[in-house]
């Protein structure tokens, strides 16, 4: 079945622009190391993003939706974890009609993809130290992929010699696995060497959508290396049991994680989105 394309104002989108990476059109230049990075999921009341473990679940309206995919188009990559990978099967391409506006805010590079809609697609990084996302070639991000409808993901792992026959399905739809070394705490990645090499295939900048581990490890150890916060709330209560949004206070018990500045609020139907940075 066709994917329909999504359509986003363009009232909303310059009211996003502060939040979003520099145009690759900018005079300015990026990190020669580290990509802009945008922290973006959808939010509950209760700051839960899911129902629970493996459990997918809609929050977003279609406005809000539709913002997302706006969001894929200003960005070169779209990070989600494993565990968002083996619940939802992700597309993790945009579905944004084109503008000549949307156009113009991104250069296509060799090999990059345009797909429904036209839109400019992000290339899909997933974080998966052990291997445990068990993809196959109707997968949809390889289906998307081979359609041109998106872009294979790059997978992050700790594993230096991954299956052949994954390689073989992954490289055949023009994805890769990257091999990275386990950060302090074994089986997880330090963020700073994630986002190196992410840099390092040409990426300048990257959305982290999820899940909930991803999250909150990020907020918990390295939100200096988030440029930009964009949190769409739902106005539901999951309740309890949820996978939420709470990351862990390594700062000490009497300091909070982090806080937000310069923010914004937009209203998109029945949700509102908070945009802002984090204070430093």
């Amino acid at each position: 079945m066709a994917e329909t394309p999504l359509y986003f104002p363009e009232v909303s989108r310059q009211r996003l622009e502060p939040h979003l990476p520099p145009t690759h059109t900018d005079p300015s230049p990026s990190s020669p190391t580290l990509p802009f990075v945008t922290l973006t999921f959808a939010t509950s009341l209760d700051s839960a993003l899911a129902l629970g473990p493996g459990i997918r679940t809609a929050l977003s309206g279609p406005q809000s939706k539709a913002m997302t995919h706006y969001l894929r188009t200003r960005h070169d990559a779209i990070c989600v974890g494993v565990g968002t990978a083996v619940a939802d099967d992700p597309g993790l391409n945009s579905r944004l009609a084109t503008t000549t506006n949307t156009a113009a805010t991104v250069s296509h590079r060799s090999g990059e993809a345009t797909g429904v809609g036209g839109a400019h697609q992000p290339r899909p990084i997933i974080i998966d130290p052990r291997l445990r996302w068990d993809f196959t070639a109707q997968s949809k991000v390889m289906r998307l992929a081979r359609q041109g409808n998106g872009l294979a993901p790059y997978i992050l792992t700790l594993e230096e010699e991954p299956p052949a026959h994954k390689k073989k399905i992954l490289e055949e739809a023009g994805g890769k696995f990257i091999v990275l070394r386990a950060g302090h705490s074994g089986d997880r990645f330090d963020w700073r060497a994630i986002l190196s090499a992410v840099r390092q295939e040409g990426l300048r900048s990257i959305m982290i959508e999820g899940g909930g581990d991803i999250i909150n490890s990020l907020l918990s150890e390295n939100a200096s290396l988030v440029d930009s916060v964009i949190v769409t709330i739902a106005p539901i209560w999951l309740g309890k049991g949820g996978v939420t949004v709470s990351p862990v206070r390594t700062l000490g018990a009497d300091r909070p994680v982090a806080r937000l500045s310069n923010t914004t609020w937009i209203p998109l139907g029945d949700d509102v989105v908070l945009c802002g940075r984090i204070a430093q």
